[in-house]
């Protein structure tokens, strides 16, 4: 095992750790709450579908890869192959259409009466089910060829020309087919990050507006402390910004893994180092957020039996 390989093999199980951590203590106040009597927001549903998405993921790439990195390569067969790169795709679309659907919801929720968004905002919690569902059976539906062009690196098939993926193979087609199935899979992640995008800057922007209309107010009081209004926008910036960096690198890298023939070992270790990177750190952005903004998704408040009774972060 040369150095280079249990450096990445450690970075790899840092990440694992980290993220399952994180996303099972998320994962854990949700329930306590929910234990103890409190109300849970209809927006905590798409959280958890949030969590489960960046366990699965993590799990699914980062246990495989950290393996194939302290030098066991081919402990999968065919079928496993198959299974495992299949739900580590649906684990990932997971984790990116349900931080999409959080943003569209947050600008949904805190829009004003006049905006464009006012005609379904009483209405958007009976679609949270619907919506989380929708998105779900896409990401089943698009990544369910992806098992037909994975094999195990132990099979003995000449008659096909295959790349090596680490832990497993990929069947290599011709450069239309490739990127055609590339531009496939490309095409759910690149509309969700246009659409948490657009509505993530719809937010900030009524969040600032709202500061600009109260900014009178706020110079009255003799405390400095920052309004809630910028702690959300904050937040708000450190999550998209958070989501956009790591997902574009690693949606790059996939696509660039995709069209070589031949993909180098170091671009195989990158591409899973900056995909793991977001699923393992959203769960403390969500957890470290400011709790004292109302009304807003990202606030993570929480209503017990009485309505007049919040519960915090």
């Amino acid at each position: 095992m040369s150095s280079s390989d249990l450096a990445s093999g450690l970075v790899f199980l840092s990440q694992i750790l980290v993220g399952v951590l994180g996303n099972f203590c998320l994962l854990y106040h949700y329930l306590f709450l929910y234990i103890t009597g409190y109300r849970l927001r209809f927006t905590d549903l798409i959280i958890k579908y949030l969590i489960l998405g960046n366990i699965l993921f993590i799990l699914t790439n980062g246990v495989p890869r950290t393996l194939a990195a302290f030098g066991l390569k081919d402990f999968l067969n065919d079928f496993g192959c198959k299974l495992l790169s299949y739900l580590r795709r649906v684990g990932r679309g997971m984790s990116i259409g349900s931080t999409c659907l959080l943003s569209i919801f947050q600008a949904i929720t805190i829009s004003p009466r006049n905006s464009r968004w006012a005609k379904i905002k009483v209405k958007a919690p009976k679609y949270v089910v619907f919506s989380i569902s929708l998105c779900c059976l896409l990401f089943m539906l698009v990544n369910a060829i992806f098992p037909m062009f994975v094999t195990a690196n132990r099979r003995n098939d000449t008659t096909k020309r295959r790349k090596a993926l680490g832990y497993c193979s990929a069947i290599v087609h011709d450069k239309i087919r490739d990127s055609l199935y590339t531009a496939l899979l490309s095409f759910p992640d690149a509309l969700c990050l246009g659409l948490m995008l657009f509505t993530s800057c719809s937010t900030v922007s009524i969040l600032y507006t709202h500061n600009q209309q109260v900014q009178h107010i706020h110079r009255t009081k003799l405390s400095p402390r920052t309004s809630p209004e910028t702690r959300a926008t904050r937040t708000i910036v450190l999550l998209v910004s958070t989501f956009v960096f790591f997902y574009t690198i690693s949606a790059i890298l996939q696509i660039f893994i995709a069209l070589f023939h031949n993909p180098t070992l170091w671009l195989l270790k990158m591409g899973t180092l900056f995909s793991m990177c977001f699923p393992a750190v959203s769960p403390f952005i969500l957890m470290g957020c400011n709790s004292s903004v109302s009304g807003l998704i990202l606030s993570c408040r929480r209503n017990k039996k009485s309505p007049n009774s919040v519960r915090y972060m």
